[in-house]
C-alpha cells in the first residue's frame, strides 16, 4: 500500500521501502524504485505497486498415499519478486490513484498459484511412497520434492518470482487412522505403565515386608536382651545374696572367733586369778604353819576383830572359844604333820 495526497491538479504518492513502484506515462515506463515519493498528474499516470519483501504462503494439502490412505501436508512456500517489472506485466499490480490500494488481489493470484504446484508436486510423492514410509520419512521427502519442483518450475521464472524458501511441518494420516497407529504405541506405553505400577507395588511390599522382618527381629532382639537382663538380674540377686550370707557367715566366724579368744582370755585370767589365789593362800598356809598358836591366835582375833564393823552383836561362850581353839590346833597339827612328811 502506498500513500496519496491528493491536491486541485497534482497528487503526490509516498511509498513504504517494501514496495516496489512503477509509475507509467502515455504507456512507458518512467519511473521505478523502492521507497519513491514523487508528483504526478492522474490524468496521465498509471502507477503499479509490488511487494518487495519476502511473502509466505502456506499451504495444507490433501492426497492418498500408495497404499491408499488419506494423508494430509501442512507447510508454507516463501518466495520474493525477482524481476518487477516482468510481473507487473503478467499479474495486474495497479494501484487506485485515489486511494492507494490495489485494484485487484494480485497477492492472491500468486498464492494461488503457489499453492496449485505444491499440491502438484507433493500429490505426485504420496500417491508413490506408502504410508509408514511417509509417516516415518514424509516432512523430509516432501520438503526435497518441493524445493526441487519449484527450483525447475519454468512458470516462477515467466513470472520474475524466486524461490525462498519451503517448510513441512508436519505428514499426518486421518484421524481414524492416526488413532489406530496410535494404538501399539499407546498398549505399549500402558504395559509398561501397568509394569512400573506392579513393579511398584512389589517393591512396596517387598519393602513392606523387609519393614515386618526388621520389627520381628527387633522384638526378638528385645525379648532376648529382655531374657538376658532377667537371667543376669537372677544371677545378680543370688550373687549378692551368697556375698551377703558369706559376709554374715564371716562376721559370725569372726564373732565366735573372737569370742572363743576372749573366753580364752577370761579362762586364763580366771585361770591366773585362782592360781593366784591358790598360792597365795598356800603361802599364806605356810606362814600360818610356821607360826606358833599365840601368834595365829592373835591374827585369828584380829581377823574377827576386822570384820566386828559389820557384825553388830556377837556372843562368844566357852565352847565357841574352845572349839576354835581346838581348831587352831587341828590346823597347827596338820601342818605339823605336813611338815614332818
Amino acid at each position: 500500500m502506498v500513500q496519496i495526497t491528493r491536491y486541485p491538479v497534482l497528487s503526490h504518492l509516498r511509498a513504504e521501502p517494501s514496495q516496489y513502484v512503477l509509475r507509467f506515462s502515455r504507456g512507458r515506463l518512467v519511473e521505478g524504485g523502492r521507497g519513491l515519493s514523487f508528483w504526478f498528474l492522474p490524468l496521465s499516470a498509471a502507477i503499479s505497486s509490488v511487494a518487495a519483501e519476502d511473502l509466505e504462503v502456506p499451504f495444507l494439502i490433501r492426497g492418498r498415499s500408495r497404499d491408499f490412505q488419506e494423508v494430509n501436508v501442512q507447510g508454507s512456500v516463501t518466495y520474493r519478486v525477482k524481476e518487477y517489472l516482468r510481473l507487473a506485466e503478467r499479474v495486474d499490480f495497479s494501484i487506485d490513484l485515489q486511494t492507494g490500494l490495489h485494484r485487484s488481489n494480485p497477492l492472491e493470484r500468486i498464492a494461488g498459484a503457489v499453492t496449485s504446484l505444491a499440491q502438484q508436486l507433493s500429490i505426485d510423492l504420496l500417491a508413490a511412497s506408502p504410508l509408514a514410509t511417509l509417516l516415518a520419512e514424509g516432512c523430509e521427502r516432501v520438503r526435497a520434492r518441493l524445493d526441487e519442483g519449484f527450483r525447475r518450475e519454468p512458470g516462477l521464472a515467466e513470472l520474475g518470482i524466486e524461490l525462498v524458501a519451503v517448510r513441512v511441518s508436519s505428514v499426518q494420516p486421518s484421524s481414524e487412522v492416526e488413532k489406530a497407529l496410535r494404538m501399539p504405541m499407546r498398549e505399549a506405553i500402558q504395559q509398561d505403565a501397568d509394569e512400573a505400577t506392579f513393579k511398584r507395588r512389589a517393591q512396596a511390599v517387598e519393602k513392606e515386608r523387609a519393614i515386618q522382618e526388621n520389627e520381628l527381629q527387633n522384638k526378638i532382639e528385645l525379648a532376648r536382651r529382655e531374657s538376658t537382663f532377667i537371667e543376669q538380674s537372677g544371677t545378680n540377686d543370688r550373687r549378692r545374696a551368697t556375698d551377703a550370707a558369706d559376709i554374715e557367715r564371716i562376721a559370725a566366724e569372726s564373732e565366735a572367733r573372737r569370742r572363743e579368744i576372749a573366753a580364752h582370755a577370761e579362762a586364763n585370767a580366771i585361770r591366773a586369778i585362782a592360781e593366784a589365789n591358790v598360792a597365795g593362800e598356800r603361802a599364806r598356809t605356810e606362814i600360818y604353819s610356821e607360826l606358833p598358836s599365840d601368834r595365829l591366835m592373835a591374827l585369828a582375833v584380829q581377823e574377827l576383830a576386822g570384820k566386828l564393823t559389820s557384825i553388830g552383836e556377837v556372843t562368844i561362850t566357852p565352847d565357841h572359844v574352845g572349839s576354835m581353839l581346838q581348831q587352831l590346833g587341828l590346823v597347827t597339827t596338820r601342818t605339823q604333820a605336813a611338815k614332818g612328811a
